[in-house]
């Protein structure tokens, strides 16, 4: 009787055992996670690289891509950049090129996305800084006269002051007869003399100021015929020495003689009597 409750023990001790192992069993051999759930992980398989850096709206910028060979619906984007286009290179490599977009100065992501050949997702992104080059302001071109009028054969100093870079500079006026040529100190600097026409009129002329070929400034000059710094009229003609004539108590003054201005002074007392 003890025997048989021995064999039975042995029995269910074996049973128990069995169940036991099996679960442990039926856990090592459940399949393990595919290659396509592990690849949402595979981001650092790709990789994406620009030819610069930085540039400003209209620049080219090459674009490359490396990513596992028979990778699929590859494509990068990004606001700073139009119309990115990628082509296969071979070699697990794309490339493509796009121009810098007119956007507002600043940093800019780049992202590239796609589909791995075991249909994980792929991603990378890059950084790209727009910077519009400010064009330098226009050179302040300026236009001096030592004079704002003048006369025949007067002599008018001109001044003009421009960029440096500046090849060449010159004033144009009918007062002057036509151009003046300036002489450039190497600083921006042009000097030169201007000479009023011989047979310029009284009136008001422009004269016109180039810089490098182009007219910048316009300023008003004032003319008076008649040169030498004498009145525009016509000149008194001097008495000859013969009929200059001295009054008592007076000097010489060139006037007409006392005989011929005695009954006209004369007249004039008897009127006024």
């Amino acid at each position: 009787m003890r025997k048989a409750v021995t064999l039975a023990a042995i029995a269910l001790t074996s049973t128990l055992a069995l169940g036991a192992a099996a679960p442990a069993f039926a856990t090592d051999a459940s399949p393990s996670p595919s290659a396509g759930q592990g690849a949402s992980s595979s981001d650092s398989s790709a990789s994406l690289q620009l030819s610069v850096a930085s540039g400003k709206p209209g620049t080219e910028v090459k674009v490359t891509v490396k990513a596992p060979k028979g990778s699929t619906a590859l494509s990068v984007s990004s606001k700073a950049l139009e119309d990115v286009r990628l082509s296969p290179a071979g070699d697990g490599t794309w490339t493509g090129t796009a121009k810098i977009a007119k956007v507002a100065d600043g940093n800019y992501g780049v992202s590239l996305t796609g589909t791995a050949p075991d249909g994980g997702r792929l991603q990378a992104t890059a950084q790209l800084t727009v910077k519009a080059e400010t064009p330098p302001p226009a050179p302040v071109s300026s236009l001096k006269l030592s004079a704002d009028h003048g006369r025949p054969g007067d002599k008018i100093g001109v001044t003009v002051r421009t960029a440096a870079d500046v090849k060449n500079a010159y004033v144009a006026s009918d007062a002057f007869g036509g151009r003046v040529d300036l002489k450039s100190d190497g600083h921006g600097t042009w000097t030169g003399t201007a000479v009023v026409a011989k047979d310029v009129k009284t009136g008001y002329y422009g004269v016109h100021a180039f810089a490098g070929g182009k007219e910048f400034d316009t300023v008003r000059f004032s003319t008076e015929a008649g040169g030498g710094g004498k009145p525009d009229v016509k000149p008194v003609t001097p008495l000859k020495p013969g009929e200059h004539k001295t009054p008592k108590g007076s000097v010489n003054t060139g006037q007409a003689p006392a005989d011929t201005v005695a009954p006209a002074v004369a007249a004039e007392a008897t009127t006024h009597a």
